[in-house]
């Protein structure tokens, strides 16, 4: 399996169900990551990026459209992962409030293994052409996929904190991003993610202390402005 892979969140309180789906996806070359909650979803999205989530709608102790919900009202990369929604319910007004919550796609329980893995591979295709992939500021050029910095062509060298850092900002160039909001994408806690913002400015700014590309924006966060 590649590195670059896509990384899949799966998620589902069905132990079996989901050890199936791992070793699946796994099999055709997807990087897997599961978790049994929202709680624990919530979790891994605070110390990953994810390319999809494939969710379960009904599970004990959190419903699957809630945690779209907050996905979606979020700021960062995590408001734009694609969302594949499994569900044994079938009715109409079921996938219509999904849909207004910001779920991507359906697929009703039970499915075909071969359906499961179409569905992923039109999102993620569709995902793919709609983002731009390559984010640029002043003399630097940072891969969203990759999580990648260079400058002039040259690769400049990040911690995974602070690529995951750089994702979550340049996912929403131009609009501010909490603390806490980033805390969240990038796995960093609280007053780490100033820090973490203090070296990324040593590598992107001319001047670390009067930043034109990575800025503070006074009760509001932090904000990249993109060319």
């Amino acid at each position: 399996m590649q590195d670059n892979a896509p990384h899949i969140l799966v998620v589902d309180d069905d132990n079996r169900l989901l050890s199936l789906l791992k070793k699946y996806l796994m099999d055709n070359g997807y990087r897997v990551s599961t978790a049994t909650s929202n709680a624990m979803a919530e979790s891994r999205m605070g110390g990953f990026f994810f390319d999809l989530i494939v969710l379960d709608r009904m599970m004990p102790g959190g419903d699957g459209i809630e945690l779209v919900q907050r996905m979606r009202g979020g700021s960062g990369t995590i408001r734009e992962i694609p969302v594949l929604m499994l569900t044994a319910m079938g009715e109409a007004e079921e996938r219509i409030n999904g849909l207004e919550a910001g779920v991507d796609d359906y697929l009703s329980k039970p499915f075909e293994p071969r359906e499961l893995l179409l569905r992923i591979d039109a999102i993620l295709r569709r995902a793919k052409t709609e983002k731009p992939v390559d984010l640029q500021f002043g003399s630097f050029t940072f891969n969203l996929e990759r999580g990648e910095l260079l400058k002039d062509g040259d690769i400049i060298n990040l911690t995974s904190g602070e690529s995951l850092l750089l994702k979550s900002l340049a996912a929403t160039p131009g609009v501010p991003i909490s603390r806490d909001d980033l805390s969240v994408s990038s796995g960093s806690q609280g007053r780490a993610v100033d820090v973490q913002i203090t070296r990324l400015r040593r590598k992107i700014e001319d001047d670390p202390k009067a930043p034109r590309h990575l800025q503070t924006v006074r009760g509001e966060g932090y904000v990249l402005w993109a060319d």
